[in-house]
């Protein structure tokens, strides 16, 4: 069933406030989790808004959760049990968007917290949609394709009471992908009797995707990146880049960073990476991630792990790993200039802090890993009108929405004297803050 603002499932307002305590020294359950994290922005953003309380209340929980549970068949015959999520955050400026996530890390405050997030970022790009996540506990390398397909239809079985073309609009995220997006999109259309292609965005060209939906967040967090590397001071034929988290968003950003002219020094995937102090061969090093699945016999790099990556002298550090990679346990090890976040909250409200007034400037994720959903909204609208736009118009449309963006954001900054993070967050809140009272309380 779906849940309308319980209070039950939250975080009760005595552990609501201990919270920034809490992740001030990244400690015990709150320190740890992704929703407490986002309570703890959120709180910080507000601070500098004149909000109703009711207001601020009604952005602080989810507008509606559905939580299931579903029989799979297995390829050996066996039926094995499934929990999933999906949760809508806001749905005041347009139907819920948001991705799918296939781990078996999944946990519903973390589903939350991306939701959140979302809601946030699509206020901040100026998309007429609300934040929505979604999510499987699954381990999805240890499924058969056939098993893979079995749980997507299923679990878009379950979902569907809450999804659509105009209501809620999925797209892919960890562990999922295009082909995933495909299997959604025909189990929708065949409950519905006819094909609906506007249900999800992410999917194969094919069956309506959008030409450069696969590099678009890869292409934002390089454009912001180029952006903020003016600000810090940052010349690109000097700079040296380091990655964590070598999938789509982080290879993509990867090899734009080289293509401009930086030197991409390091990067690593779960198991560890690859260091070459004159420079990587990035297309290499994607083609042998692809075919090897690691990058530990990668030829003509030494071997590096995620820690040490993350203590890499280097001007820029890229994170588009997971969440939680930056705490306050080791960002007096950073020695990064900057930090553009490719994935979603990957440096805590602590770290924040300590990162601060060691004066390395950070690109939040709401606003670096933007050109995801960007380009989500622009296959959606080539959907719904059945008219389809050239790679260049699609490339040429997203870095001026992510270029407004940052400005917006820099603008907000100075203003207001704070960091990148409180400034997009101070944006966002506000517009959607804006739009709750212009619609009204209904009834």
């Amino acid at each position: 069933m779906t849940e309308e603002h319980p209070s039950g499932p939250y975080l009760d307002e005595a552990r609501r406030f201990s919270v920034s305590r809490a992740l001030a020294q990244d400690q015990g359950p709150l320190g740890d989790n992704p929703y407490a994290m986002a309570l703890a922005q959120f709180e910080k953003a507000i601070s500098h808004l004149k909000l109703k309380s009711g207001v601020i209340d009604t952005l602080r929980y989810p507008k509606r959760e559905l939580s299931v549970a579903f029989p799979v068949v297995m390829d050996n015959n066996e039926i094995r049990i499934f929990r999933g999520y999906r949760v809508h955050h806001s749905t005041v400026k347009g139907p819920t968007k948001g991705g799918i996530r296939y781990a078996p890390s999944v946990t519903l405050d973390e589903i939350r917290a991306l939701a959140m997030w979302m809601t946030w970022k699509c206020a901040l790009m100026n998309l007429p949609y609300g934040g929505a996540k979604g999510g499987v506990l699954v381990d999805p390398k240890k499924l058969s394709m056939r098993e893979l397909e079995r749980l997507t239809r299923r679990y878009a079985t379950e979902i569907s009471i809450m999804m659509g073309p105009e209501s809620d609009i999925p797209a892919p995220d960890m562990g999922t992908n295009a082909q995933v997006m495909a299997w959604i999109m025909d189990t929708y259309s065949m409950h519905k009797g006819f094909s609906i292609p506007a249900v999800v965005t992410g999917k194969p060209i094919e069956i309506g995707g959008s030409l450069g939906r696969g590099e678009a967040t890869g292409r934002g967090v390089a454009v912001t990146m180029r952006e903020a590397m003016c600000i810090r001071g940052i010349s690109p034929d000097q700079a040296r880049v380091a990655v964590q988290g070598f999938g789509n968003v982080g290879s993509v950003a990867a090899l734009q960073a080289h293509e401009m002219g930086l030197k991409v020094v390091a990067a690593t995937c779960s198991t560890g990476g690859a260091i070459k102090e004159d420079g990587l061969d990035v297309k290499a090093l994607m083609l042998h991630y692809d075919a090897a699945g690691n990058m530990k016999d990668f030829p003509e790099a030494d071997f590096i792990t995620n820690e040490e990556l993350l203590a890499l002298d280097c001007d820029v550090l890229i994170l588009a790993a997971l969440e939680n990679q930056v705490t306050a346990r080791n960002a007096d090890g950073v020695k990064a200039k900057m930090i553009a976040e490719g994935a979603n909250g990957p440096t805590t409200p602590s770290a924040d802090e300590i990162l601060k007034e060691r004066g390395v400037l950070i690109v939040p994720d709401i606003l670096c890993n933007a050109g995801g959903v960007t380009v989500s909204y622009l296959e959606w609208v080539q959907d719904l009108q059945s008219f389809f736009w050239s790679e260049d118009e699609i490339n040429r449309t997203l870095e001026n929405l992510m270029l407004k963006a940052f400005q917006s954001v820099k603008d907000c900054s100075a203003e207001h004297k704070v960091p990148m993070r409180e400034a997009a967050q101070i944006l966002a809140i506000q517009r959607i803050s804006d739009a709750i009272m212009i619609r009204g309380i209904y009834p």
